[in-house]
């Protein structure tokens, strides 16, 4: 499936993983980009070292493309920046904020810029620019969430630019990647369904959790504060959302989810941790390696837009 997004980062699949923090390291990134698609390294808030590390690790299991997400929120964002820039990375996503500060860096260096945007207006921006792509996330996505549906946000955003657009929020089978090409995306990113790659070091238990999930089992967190979290529900959420509606201080609900994340994913608590995941968590059964799920995605996919 040969699109303007394959050709830009000169992949065999449409494919690209989510920069999920702590789940998005070497070994899933690796993989991804040996089975055809984009790896991404997720830099979140790792000190700068450790992600000139795992990106040296990833060169080390793949020659294919691979990317970094650059979470712009960040204190170290700046060094992050010259890394990609000194490592010669080839693609780089962004989140949490505008990357325009950064972008003319990068493409003097030959890297390929891909904003993740949830709206019509950052995307229209980050074309202006000088991105080559954008990713148009819908709020059925994990983790940090904006406010239009995939099914809304893609095709609006699809008119609004000339760059390739990218679809993402909702997608996990051939299904998915089919109706994101209808909408006039030429792309897909993940981020659930890679949490439960057999490559992915994410815990047994938040691999678990998602297998287990029902379609009712996605909530989110955050939204009086304006800091939306989509994640499968749990203790931690039922608290957090208890405080919320009480009118807890942001800073009160802040304090209760430090270092959750870490929990979930590395520790294993999906009781007291952040188990972030999409509404798709419900359509996960099983574990695969990176090259099965792609292949069965794809063939999927093909099937029906060749139907």
């Amino acid at each position: 499936m040969d699109t303007r997004v394959t050709g830009l980062l000169g992949i065999r699949y449409p494919i690209i993983q989510g920069g999920m923090a702590w789940v998005a390291e070497y070994h899933l990134a690796a993989a991804v980009s040996e089975a055809g698609g984009l790896g991404i390294i997720g830099a979140a808030s790792a000190p700068p070292e450790v992600v000139r590390e795992q990106i040296h690790k990833v060169k080390e299991l793949t020659d294919k493309p691979f990317g970094v997400n650059v979470m712009l929120m960040n204190p170290n964002a700046e060094e992050v920046a010259d890394i990609i820039v000194e490592e010669q990375v080839k693609v780089v996503t962004t989140g949490a904020g505008n990357p325009a500060k950064y972008v003319e860096r990068w493409k003097q260096a030959g890297v390929k810029v891909i904003p993740v945007v949830a709206s019509v207006a950052l995307a229209k921006l980050m074309e202006r620019a000088g991105a080559d792509a954008v990713v148009a996330e819908g709020m059925e996505a994990g983790g940090h969430i904006g406010a239009a549906t995939t099914m809304t946000l893609v095709p609006q955003v699809v008119d609004a630019v000339g760059i390739p657009v990218i679809a993402a929020g909702g997608i996990a089978d051939g299904r998915g990647v089919a109706a994101a090409m209808m909408l006039g995306a030429e792309g897909v990113q993940m981020g659930t369904r890679f949490c439960v790659a057999a490559e992915a070091i994410t815990h047994a238990n938040y691999k678990e959790k998602i297998i287990k999930a029902k379609d009712i089992d996605s909530e989110v967190t955050g939204m009086s504060h304006g800091h939306p979290i989509r994640q499968l529900r749990n203790k931690m959420t039922r608290e957090y959302l208890k405080l919320e509606k009480e009118g807890a201080p942001f800073e009160e609900l802040e304090q209760l989810t430090l270092g959750s994340l870490r929990k979930a994913v590395m520790d294993g608590d999906v009781v007291n941790g952040t188990v972030m995941a999409g509404q798709i968590a419900g359509m996960i059964t099983k574990e695969q390696t990176c090259e099965d799920m792609i292949r069965e995605i794809m063939d999927g996919a093909e099937k029906l837009l060749h139907r």
